[in-house]
């Protein structure tokens, strides 16, 4: 349903390029569609543009919902819209759904024009480096040379900071919420672990499902559930289940019970009804991929003495799997290459998925920041 302040009716819009994009893992990707959508209006000095990057079960979708759908309200819609901390009166927003994505930008679902079937699991590695370089030509499509921000949660956020070094002098700005600068031994271990409940589902077929007609849906649902259980802090699942049984006493069964495992059912049934298990495979290992130290002997500021963007980085103080100590480490690489940063840790009892929800305090960061941004 449309909420006050929304942006109202939205529609998904592809971009084609028929020009071959060379991928870090190789691959090549001889053409692709990327679907997007826009929120405001692109001022004459095309200035005034700011790029929302997605997390792992994103999409292009924000804000605003469809005609036919009123109950898909986008991901980010409590912050982006008229009056919003990012504010379509001011900004011209725009939501790109990543390649090997699963919602209408070309993935493993699309046809492999080299052999007239879906690409499956043939469908090349992606990396957060190869989003970004998709990400730069639909703005060159778009007439926009320099945005004026770009921003995310969680792998948006790291899509917002790998924007700062692969184009340093088209980003002034960069907010990078519940991020981190790589992921940790422990977050690569819960990927992996999720992966495997999928490559193991007799369904998967190597990733060619649909040839088959099926779905491995038991083992997109287990990942899922996995990933869901990491998104939440203990103190946010102790307060919406606790130990509440459904049937108010043991029953002794390996049927749902406790109401903590049918919250957990659930939205591993809702996921794996909607998500690609192979854009989930691939997009965790985009995740695992990412370090831009790397290539600097894990001297993360060296590797941030590229960017010249202004930052604010946030992050939440009950995130375990991005922890507020993540944050910081690029708040000091920052500061040591004398970058202009801006640092909150909110307090919030929500765990990781904080950065989706409505705090007034988290929100009050973002808009006296945005608010500040010239155009």
């Amino acid at each position: 349903m449309i909420q006050p302040q929304s942006v109202g009716i939205v529609a998904p819009l592809t971009a084609h390029f028929s020009e071959a994009l060379k991928l870090r893992s190789g691959g090549v990707l001889p053409e692709y569609d990327l679907v997007y959508e826009t929120y405001g209006e692109l001022n004459a000095a095309r200035s005034n543009a700011v790029l929302v990057c997605h997390a792992l079960s994103g999409s292009h979708h924000v804000a605003g919902c469809y005609a036919d759908d009123p109950a898909n309200v986008g991901w980010w819609d409590n912050l982006v819209g008229p009056g919003k901390p990012l504010d379509t009166e001011r900004f011209f927003v725009i939501g790109v759904n990543n390649l090997g994505g699963c919602h209408g930008t070309t993935g493993p679902r699309s046809i492999n024009p080299a052999s007239g079937r879906c690409w499956g699991a043939d469908f090349p590695f992606v990396t957060v480096e190869d989003w970004v370089e998709a990400q730069a030509r639909l703005a060159d499509r778009l007439g926009i040379e320099r945005f004026a921000a770009v921003l995310g949660g969680s792998l948006g956020g790291m899509q917002a900071i790998s924007w700062s070094l692969q184009y340093p002098e088209r980003v002034a700005n960069v907010l990078a919420v519940a991020s981190a600068p790589k992921l940790t031994a422990q977050n690569i271990a819960f990927n992996e672990v999720a992966r495997q409940a999928i490559l193991s589902d007799p369904d998967f077929h190597g990733g060619h499902f649909y040839e088959h007609g099926v779905v491995p849906a038991r083992g997109l649902k287990l990942a899922r559930m996995i990933g869901h259980i990491t998104y939440l802090s203990d103190d946010s699942l102790g307060e919406k289940f606790g130990r509440s049984l459904r049937h108010g006493k043991a029953v002794y069964s390996y049927d749902v019970e406790f109401e903590i495992e049918s919250y957990l059912r659930y939205q591993g049934d809702k996921f794996a009804g909607h998500f690609d298990a192979n854009t989930y495979l691939l997009t965790t290992k985009a995740l695992d991929y990412f370090d831009p130290s790397f290539e600097h002997g894990g001297n993360l500021a060296a590797a941030l003495a590229r960017s010249s963007a202004d930052f604010l980085v946030v992050s939440f103080s009950t995130d375990w799997r991005f922890a507020p100590e993540r944050s910081r480490e690029i708040v000091y690489a920052l500061v040591h290459n004398r970058r202009n940063v801006c640092y909150a840790e909110i307090e919030s009892a929500a765990g990781h998925d904080s950065f989706l929800l409505d705090d007034a305090h988290y929100h009050a960061v973002l808009r006296n920041y945005l608010a500040r941004i010239k155009v």
